[in-house]
């Protein structure tokens, strides 16, 4: 996954800069009607009982890194817009894209869910 603008200026500074850098203690999986680019933020998923679902990773690998549990997205109150891209945020709400893709088109119907496995999710740092 292609990490954003921000986390890349984040990890820059802190490992060449001396600047300080916290990682966030939980990460968010968001999902996306318009997927993200490095610089602009997409149209996020809203209403209709979507929420951002919180995400572990086991430990890093080569630099990949793979989800540890599965992520799932509640059930849908109504149809929710279709999602083309999946992103790792530093929030529940608001906040900042980490990480970003695109994913192959999702549709949540009124009553269902969207779950992703365990290791659907894998960041790479290259």
């Amino acid at each position: 996954m292609p990490i954003s603008n921000d986390l890349a200026n984040k990890l820059a500074n802190a490992t060449v800069r001396n600047t300080s850098y916290t990682s966030p203690a939980t990460v968010y999986c968001a999902l996306y009607s318009t997927a993200p680019t490095a610089a602009t933020s997409g149209t996020e998923l809203s209403g209709s009982g979507y929420t951002r679902e919180s995400v572990t990773f086991d430990t890093p690998v080569a630099g990949a890194v793979a989800s540890n549990v599965a992520v799932s997205f509640g059930a849908a109150t109504a149809d929710w817009s279709p999602a083309v891209a999946m992103a790792i945020v530093d929030a529940s709400t608001g906040g900042n894209i980490m990480w970003f893709k695109s994913i192959a088109t999702q549709v949540v119907k009124n009553g269902n869910s969207l779950t992703l496995d365990s290791g659907d999710i894998t960041l790479t740092i290259s």
